[in-house]
This record gives structure tokens, C-alpha cells and sequence, in this order.
């Protein structure tokens, strides 16, 4: 018997891409629904690609919906995949334990999501399959729930459905630990594994991959999103193939500036690697950060008319093609060591004035009681405490920065 399967996770559904709204209105506009059209793509592909199976390994939703209507949108997508005989069976991850109404939600009969307070196997007869798996009951799950998880059924193909963090992944909350040796040992033909964004696949026989989240949605997510199409043949794996279905993508571009004589040389290397930036996105939507790095003759002017230079760049960027978006441009420059002769008694003590004043926690003391009055401002969000701690960690430095390089200027 042969048969596809699509293994896809971390969907986030009507998740916002963040930044984007707050700095280009326009840009934001035209990829507020990139996570919608994303799944879309995921089901005209198991629909093009004949498959049988769809398995969602958790974080469906983002949280809480903002609108009802996200329930409504995966509840359409997945009539349509019954429609063309496509069964989904899924788990709900941390996310999705966050949302009072997802377990609510009434889904057509070819959908499976398995239980929470145990693990629980769904059989397909039609491809000889098992599905096994635990949803998350509640956000924090600490515990090694596969090792409860029921052993391979003789005669069907077994997949393993886990929202978890493995042993261990930086930024990523330690839920549902286990080992890779365990899940090797387990018996399973294949390991659906959920919770890490970046695309993994930790071993080869038995498969047992992290596909990725389905779209970006931050820097923090660079290169090709999507999922993880599986041909079984005899009961085996056949094939396996990462299959990219983002709309937008983000991109990081460092630019070292201390050859650079001028601003002209400047922006021709901001092209250079902009437009090899936007080729590797295959025609989708970029959002690209920008960072200048180096040291040279060039820092003072960089940070001191940092607005100036960011529209600048951002006309560029628009030159190229209508799809780039700077995301952030992070001027990380230093000036060049002082030149002989320059008298260094006033601006080297209003140096050591600005450092002293960094370290001694003033100023972050001062940063943090400012965020923390946003923060009763913001509208409720799911990311709203990452991007308040990205401000907080850059604040102290770019106020340094930029005094020191207002120094700088004044002494020429």
C-alpha cells in the first residue's frame, strides 16, 4: 500500500506578524492574513498531492482569538479537506490550551483531536494507520507524557503525535521533555513532533522531525516555513520532503562598513544583498532587517540621522520591488580610534560620564517604568511581553550609542 501524509505544527492561526503593523501600515495590509493564506496553501497541497492524512502536532491557534471568526476559517478549511477525502487527526499544544473555546469548537466528522487526560490512538482502516498522542490539557505540561503513550499496533503504520521541546531548545519552554532514544526505542514508524519553529530532523529511522511553524511571525524566524510531505510505502517511509507554503518570509542582512567610504558605497552594498535576499524568498513577501557593523568614519553621521538614513533605505528597498519591507534597520557601528591630536579631556569625561551612568542601572530602571506604562496601554496580545523585552534589552545601549556618537560629531 502507498499513501501521503502532510505532518504540519505551529500554525498559529490570525497570529500578528509582529512590528509590522506599527511601522508600515501599507506593508501590514497586505500580510495581516499571511497565516490564513498559508494553511491555505497546506490544504490545496494535500489536495494536489492526493494525501490521506493531514497530522497537526499542536498550536493550532495563537492563545485567545482576537475574532471568532478564526473558528470559524479552521473549521471551513477543514470541511473542505473532508470534502476530498482527506482525514486530519491533531493535538492541541500550549497555545491552543490557552484558548477556552477551541476544545468547543464543532469540526466536521473527518476530524480527530486526541484527548488531553490521557494519550489515545485514532485508527484509519483505509491506510492501515494509527495515530497516537496527548493533547495539552493546560499552557504548562512538565511531564514526560509519551512515555504513557501506547505501544506500536502490529500490522498499521504508527505515527507519534507530540507537542514538545525534546530535551531541551533555546527560547522555546521545556514542555513535555523527553529523549530522542526514547522515541527512537518506542517503535513508531514516524515521530509528528510539534513546538519548535525551526525546521529539524533529529533521526532518521524512525523519522522524528519538527516541521517548522507554518509562517514566520518575526526576525526571530528567518528562511523557508512550511511542512513535511511523507510518501509510506509498505508500510515504511518512502519519502520525505520539506515543502515551503509561507507568504511572507523574513530575512537578516549584515553589512560590514568599515571599508566603506561614503554613504553611495553604503547603499550599493544595501542593494547588493537586499536583492539576494528577495531572490531566496522565491517570490513572496520579505520583511528584511538591516544591520551595520564595523567601525568607521561613518558611525557618528549613521546614528545621529538614524531616521533619515532608515527612510533612505526604505526607498531603496521599494526600487527593488514592491514586496520588501525593512523590518528594522540596527546601525551597530563604532567610530575609528581617536586620532592623534585630538584633546580628548572633555569628550573622554563625558565618556566616562555615559558609561557610569549605564552601569549604575539609572537609566535601565528609568527604561523599565517606562515600559511598563506602555504595556497598560497596548492592546492584548499573545507576543506583547517579547516585544516589550526586545525594547527593554536594546534601550540602554542605543541611548549610549547614540551620546557617544553626538561626541563624536561635536569634536569634528
Amino acid at each position: 500500500m502507498r499513501f501521503r501524509f502532510i505532518h504540519a505544527a505551529d500554525l498559529h492561526l490570525d497570529s500578528p506578524l509582529l512590528g509590522l503593523s506599527k511601522k508600515s501600515q501599507d506593508f501590514a495590509a497586505r500580510v495581516d492574513d499571511a497565516s490564513r493564506r498559508a494553511f491555505d496553501n497546506l490544504v490545496a497541497l494535500a489536495i494536489e498531492e492526493e494525501c490521506r492524512l493531514v497530522v497537526i502536532a499542536g498550536d493550532v491557534f495563537d492563545g485567545q482569538w482576537r475574532d471568532y471568526r478564526t473558528g470559524q476559517f479552521f473549521a471551513d478549511r477543514m470541511r473542505r479537506l473532508s470534502e476530498n477525502g482527506v482525514r486530519v487527526v491533531m493535538i492541541f499544544g500550549n497555545h491552543d490550551a490557552e484558548n477556552r473555546f477551541a476544545s468547543r469548537l464543532e469540526l466536521s466528522v473527518n476530524v480527530s483531536v486526541l484527548p488531553s487526560k490521557q494519550p489515545g490512538t485514532v485508527l484509519i482502516d483505509e491506510i492501515e494507520t494509527a495515530v497516537h498522542g496527548q493533547s495539552f490539557a493546560q499552557r504548562e505540561v512538565l511531564d514526560n507524557i509519551a512515555l504513557a503513550y501506547p505501544r506500536p499496533i502490529a500490522g498499521r503504520f504508527n505515527i507519534g503525535l507530540l507537542h514538545t521541546a525534546g530535551s531541551g531548545r533555546e527560547g522555546h519552554a521545556s514542555y513535555a521533555p523527553c529523549s530522542l532514544e526514547q522515541l527512537a526505542n518506542h517503535g513508531y514508524h514516524y515521530w509528528a513532533l510539534g513546538h519548535i519553529h525551526a525546521r529539524e530532523q533529529l533521526w532518521d529511522s524512525p523519522p522524528i522531525i519538527f516541521p517548522g511553524n507554518l509562517q514566520a511571525r518575526s526576525i526571530k524566524e528567518t528562511g523557508a516555513k512550511g511542512v513535511t510531505l511523507v510518501t509510506v510505502e509498505d508500510g515504511a517511509v518512502a519519502s520525505l520532503e520539506h515543502r515551503p507554503l509561507d507568504v511572507v518570509r523574513f530575512a537578516a542582512e549584515t553589512i560590514d562598513v568599515s571599508g566603506l567610504a561614503d554613504r553611495e558605497e553604503l547603499f550599493a552594498a544595501i542593494r547588493r544583498q537586499a536583492e539576494a535576499a528577495f531572490a531566496t524568498a522565491e517570490d513572496r513577501a520579505l520583511a528584511l532587517r538591516v544591520k551595520l557593523t564595523g567601525a568607521s568614519a561613518l558611525h557618528a553621521d549613521l546614528m545621529t540621522d538614524a531616521r533619515n538614513l532608515r527612510e533612505e533605505v526604505e526607498t531603496l528597498l521599494a526600487s527593488i520591488a514592491s514586496d520588501i519591507w525593512l523590518e528594522k534597520l540596527a546601525i551597530e557601528t563604532a567610530p575609528p580610534p581617536l586620532r592623534a591630536g585630538v584633546d580628548p579631556t572633555i569628550a573622554g569625561g563625558l565618556r566616562l560620564a555615559i558609561d557610569e551612568l549605564a552601569e549604575s542601572g539609572w537609566l535601565r530602571e528609568r527604561l523599565s517604568a517606562r515600559l511598563a506604562d506602555i504595556k497598560t496601554k497596548l492592546p492584548a496580545s499573545a507576543h506583547q511581553d517579547e516585544l516589550l523585552a526586545e525594547l527593554k534589552a536594546e534601550g540602554c545601549e542605543r541611548a549610549r550609542a547614540l551620546a557617544l556618537a553626538l561626541i563624536e560629531k561635536g569634536q569634528r
